[in-house]
């Protein structure tokens, strides 16, 4: 019996079609996967069901009853909860609080907060999610921060979870957790509907997935009876390359020089310790780790967007001061440009509309300035070239980016910075929430500015990405370089470097 079922779904914004007559029923007690490029109609769907959206035209049948959904406190009546890929938390309210927030159910809030915290102790048991009901949500790691999300769903009595791409912010060891723990959830009657671009993890995880095209579902497949290749098939509408072509590197002279940098973070706590490497003209190096060792720190000193404790650096031969932030700005005049981890709150003004952030940081140079006065038609201009080098959907200049997909989102911003021609590009995770055709693309364009001569420096979580691009690959543990391979490096080699397992002490390059 399907737990949940969609008949002739179908959404528009404007003249935007986000979904089509779609038909879809997930099996009661099943994880079921939705894959698609970003802009596909994955969310829209999703938020129709949760209440966010109405339909403009269709039906829900939640356990073959036809249901209205006008809002999130009907989906929650329904028994559907949903996590967010941007978590729905109050950072400084404690789990407890965060759970309670708009659930509340006794006029004695002390009472109420007693009981929730029995119910919590409860539920982390029963479902291995561990966590303590009295933490601070905003002083918890990311991989518990949505252990919070499950547990405000489950707390309200959900028996359908949908999740966002729900490893996007986690590292490897707290995904296979959440996949440990979404198997438990099934095996105990919940249905699990996972959102997620990451084919592996649809293979991994899931009984069943279905795949969405331009606001289409265009197959529902078992999933032990497709691949990889089939889901990208399928997606795109083409075969699409999964490993990336490139030929040995050739690099040249020496555009980023870092001898001894010590960074640290807004606690005080020293992120980043001693960390020296070169990155020449016509090399990726890749910096693997497990989030949190010291990469992101890294990479904000070298944008001039946090001050070092000590160190030096050398950008083109010139010497920089990197004890204090700098001016990105001006390290963007010198040919340095950066694709920060965090798009939302670094790379992005999502009230301003694509045009806007299509040139942000670039702005006042004279193709889109005069006389102190932005030239609004140039930058239009410029902003439908980016759109269509990138496939940036919907292609409208002028919509707000918050309206854009998450992975859009990302394509702005590699396209405002890797289209300016820098000698020296800091990428931090390229392909986060970005879908398999994208990375594709992604990809292909980061090979192609290494064989013009940019020097990349590439940090990223997911190992494979890694591999895959790098010329290089240093490898981050408790904030130093622990080791460093070449591009066949075995995963294995790598993941125990990661874990601080076998050296404590840079090694020789690898041949």
């Amino acid at each position: 019996m399907a737990a949940i079922e969609l008949i002739g779904i179908s959404k528009s914004f404007g003249a935007v079609a986000a979904n089509r007559d779609i038909r879809l029923a997930v099996e009661k007690g099943t994880i079921h996967g939705i894959v698609g490029e970003n802009g596909a109609g994955k969310s829209t769907l999703m938020s129709i069901i949760y209440g966010f959206y109405q339909a403009d035209s269709g039906e829900i049948r939640v356990d073959g009853k036809p249901i209205a959904i006008r809002g999130t406190s009907e989906a929650i009546a329904a028994g559907i909860g949903m996590v967010h890929q941007h978590f729905m938390l109050i950072d400084n309210f404690t789990v407890v609080e965060n759970v309670m927030l708009g659930a509340e159910k006794s006029a004695f809030l002390s009472s109420g907060i007693a009981r929730v915290r029995a119910e919590l102790k409860r539920l982390s048991k029963d479902h291995g999610l561990d966590i303590d009901p009295d933490a601070v949500v905003g002083e918890l790691p990311v991989g518990l921060q949505q252990r919070v999300e499950i547990l405000k769903s489950l707390y309200r009595g959900a028996d359908i979870l949908i999740l966002d791409e729900p490893t996007g912010v986690l590292t490897p060891p707290e995904a296979d957790h959440l996949f440990a723990v979404l198997r438990q959830l099934r095996d105990e009657g919940k249905t699990i509907i996972l959102i997620t671009h990451k084919l592996r993890e649809i293979l991994a995880v899931t009984d069943s997935v279905s795949v969405m095209r331009r606001g289409e579902m265009v197959a529902t497949v078992k999933t032990a009876e497709t691949s990889s290749a089939a889901l990208a098939e399928l997606m795109v509408g083409r075969r699409v390359l999964l490993s990336v072509d490139k030929a040995p590197a050739t690099p040249r002279e020496t555009r980023l020089s870092v001898k001894g940098l010590t960074v640290r973070d807004g606690r005080g706590v020293a992120m980043a310790k001693d960390v020296s490497f070169d990155l020449r003209a016509g090399e990726i190096v890749g910096i693997a780790g497990v989030a949190g060792n010291g990469q992101s720190e890294l990479l904000e000193a070298l944008a001039g967007l946090r001050g070092a404790e000590s160190g030096r650096v050398e950008l083109l031969g010139e010497p920089l001061d990197p004890t204090r932030a700098g001016d990105p700005a001006a390290l963007r005049a010198k040919g340095l440009a950066h694709v920060p981890e965090d798009r939302h709150s670094m790379g992005l003004v999502l009230a301003f509309e694509e045009n806007e952030n299509a040139v942000l940081g670039y702005h006042r140079e004279p193709g889109f300035s005069r006389g102190g006065f932005l030239d609004r038609a140039a930058m239009r201009r410029d902003a439908a070239e980016k759109i269509a080098a990138y496939d940036i959907r919907p292609p409208d200049a002028r919509l707000k980016t918050a309206n854009f997909s998450g992975g859009n989102q990302q394509k702005i911003v590699l396209a405002r910075e890797m289209e300016r021609g820098p000698k020296v590009l800091l990428i931090g995770q390229p392909t986060r929430g970005v879908d398999v055709g994208a990375i594709e693309f992604i990809h292909r364009r980061i090979v192609e500015m290494r064989d013009a001569g940019c020097a990349i420096l590439l940090v990223s979580v997911e190992l494979d990405e890694i591999r895959a691009l790098s010329d290089r690959i240093l490898v981050m543990f408790d904030g130093r370089i622990v080791g460093e391979r070449g591009p066949g490096a075995e995963e294995r080699d790598l993941g125990c470097l990661m874990a601080g397992v076998g050296t404590t002490a840079i090694e020789g390059r690898a041949a």
